[in-house]
């Protein structure tokens, strides 16, 4: 575990000292997570100022309910699950978030990701998918939910969820096929 400062020797000491409201507990949550909340945002909302402005209203709301926390799992895990929220309603409220129901036919999910790219590449590749199937890919490839959480999430069947993913996944591969033939070339 990280040591926050001589003050806030654990996660414990941290949660502690923001339901207490202290000031330098603020501003030790906003130094250490601020990146990673960003980071988060940023892989749901495009536009930067926006995901930026999500961040800082997620970091409100953990600072509201922090209280809330049980302490019977990880604080940052429950943070990064408020923020990823504060995202997905971001995306709801601006009626970002549209389910291609077109591609909802059976699609292979054996896609092979075997690359020698960098992980810069695949960040931009994921953030050019459309927004539907760019949310479902980053709730189940990289932030671990299932397919029935992201259903009862963005308010779609399992079985869209599951074709978001598979169209995100089919797209990924296809850019991943055009990048490693124009390398090869050179």
């Amino acid at each position: 575990m990280t040591n926050f400062l001589p003050l806030y020797n654990s996660e414990y000491d941290l949660v502690k000292a923001l339901i207490r409201k202290e000031n330098r507990a603020y501003q030790l949550f906003y130094d250490r997570f601020s990146g990673k909340l960003l980071a988060i945002c940023s892989r749901y909302i495009s536009d930067r100022m926006a995901a930026e402005d999500v961040m800082v209203e997620g970091i409100m709301k953990v600072f509201e309910k922090v209280g809330q926390f049980s302490f019977s799992g990880s604080f940052e895990g429950w943070v990064k699950r408020l923020i990823v929220n504060e995202a997905l309603m971001f995306l709801r409220s601006k009626k970002l978030f549209d389910v291609d129901i077109s591609q909802a036919s059976e699609i292979s999910q054996n896609i092979d990701f075997d690359t020698d790219f960098e992980l810069e590449e695949l960040i931009e590749m994921i953030n050019e998918l459309p927004i539907g199937y760019r949310t479902v890919f980053n709730l189940y490839a990289i932030e671990g939910y299932s397919h029935a959480e992201i259903a009862g999430m963005l308010g779609i069947s399992e079985g869209t969820s599951k074709s978001q993913l598979s169209r995100a996944r089919m797209i990924l591969q296809e850019k991943l096929k055009k990048k490693e033939l124009s390398n090869s070339i050179y």
